[in-house]
């Protein structure tokens, strides 16, 4: 009895021992999260003078359609809304017998505007989302990255790369956009083994936080990205990535969870990082609407998680005016740079994706423009402490000035 009883107690110290990291994380959860609700409380409204709307939304989301998760349509719409999201970007698989697109979400549910598109590979294994989709997205596994992005053009359609680490094909000139952060590959690091632990000790109090642990900048896709901005004009955008699919259950003949923990109901992905779009004032979000603005880069992608990034504007002016992120323009001696944070930050601005500011305690800031050149920022949270505030807050898309 006495060894039994040794051995027992020897087993629950072991196990004690090991579960101190897990609850030292979730420790360190609640720290940042009462600093994220300190910024959030700190956050400055939007200038009243800008000449733009602000919509906020997501990009690349999954239905029970493309396979891989059994997540449906009321799940997401209900998603959505609990984010008070403008708009969705659903992105189905491509299916060779069914049109995904087609029978995806499309109109406002709830209040929200969903866009149907789609997922897919190519001949040469590059993945591509495009937005809308259409049954032609059936045929694109015949078809080289350039044609795609070709007979999507010319229907009126965007391409964006997804997974740029794995993107082949950076000479195709006709595409619109780079999704410089995906939420699963940044999660590709998870310990399977840790993550059931932290999500036992921490999901119920902190389910969005979790992916601080691991939320890194996707620095391989920005150098990627910030050499094909010198050959042409390419909006960045971010993809949630969103299947509901990550997770441990045990399901009963008919498929119903009996029991089972989620790591990433759609609800908690909505809440990770968010696409901003810029709407010329008066200008009502559609389909269309929504669509232009993104293929002319009037957006930021906004770690929301983190504290809400909405009111931060880049923006050029001139004696032509005010350009917004994404906008074009020629270098004249009076060409300035405007930066707005909503809360004290470390502004990051880079030209031809080499860092030529970087500037903490700031909340507005104006450079002249010396020469031409691709300017972008990036916006940081120190007061976050290692290694979130070490980690894109904000990435703006670039003013190209000629």
């Amino acid at each position: 009895m006495r060894r039994s009883r040794k051995v027992l107690l020897g087993f629950v110290i072991l196990l004690a021992v090991t579960q101190l990291p897990f609850a030292y994380r979730r420790y360190k959860l609640g720290r940042l999260n009462a600093t994220i609700q300190a910024i959030n409380s700190s956050h400055r409204p939007a200038r009243m003078d800008q000449s733009y709307s602000e919509y906020k939304g997501v990009m690349h989301v999954h239905s029970f359609l493309g396979g891989h998760t059994r997540g449906s349509f009321t799940d997401i719409i209900s998603a959505a809304r609990a984010n008070a999201l403008d708009f969705v970007v659903m992105t189905e698989h491509a299916e060779q017998d069914i049109d995904t697109a087609a029978m995806t979400l499309k109109g406002t549910y709830g209040g929200v505007l969903f866009v149907n598109g789609n997922e897919l590979s190519t001949a040469t294994a590059d993945r591509l989302l495009v937005v809308p989709g259409d049954n032609s997205s059936r045929d694109a596994g015949k078809l080289g990255t350039s044609d795609v992005a070709v007979k999507t053009r010319a229907r009126g359609a965007l391409s964006f790369v997804a997974y740029p680490e794995e993107f082949q094909s950076w000479e195709t000139g006709e595409l619109d956009g780079v999704e410089v952060f995906n939420v699963y590959s940044n999660a590709r690091q998870i310990n399977p083994v840790f993550a059931v632990f932290d999500v036992l000790w921490s999901k119920r109090a902190y389910p969005a936080l979790l992916f601080a642990t691991f939320y890194a900048r996707p620095s391989e896709n920005l150098k990627k990205w910030d050499a094909a901005l010198e050959r042409r004009r390419l909006t960045a955008t971010a993809g949630n990535d969103a299947h509901a699919n990550i997770g441990i259950s045990v399901n009963d003949s008919g498929g119903k969870t009996l029991i089972g923990l989620q790591l990433d109901p759609y609800e908690t992905s909505f809440r990770l990082v968010r696409l901003h779009v810029l709407l010329p004032r008066g200008e009502v979000l559609s389909n269309d609407t929504l669509m232009q603005a993104m293929k002319l880069g009037h957006c930021f992608i906004g770690f929301d998680v983190f504290g809400d990034t909405t009111g931060f504007d880049f923006s050029a002016e001139d004696a032509a005016g005010t350009h917004l992120q994404g906008d074009e323009i020629k270098l004249q001696a009076n060409t300035r740079l405007l930066i707005d944070v909503p809360v004290s930050s470390r502004v990051v601005l880079l030209k031809n994706g080499q860092v030529w500011v970087d500037e903490n305690g700031v909340t507005n800031k104006a450079l002249n423009v010396p020469e031409p050149g691709v300017y972008r920022v990036e916006v940081y949270l120190p007061q976050l402490g290692k290694p979130v505030g070490e980690q894109p807050w904000i990435i703006s898309n670039p003013i190209y000035v000629k």
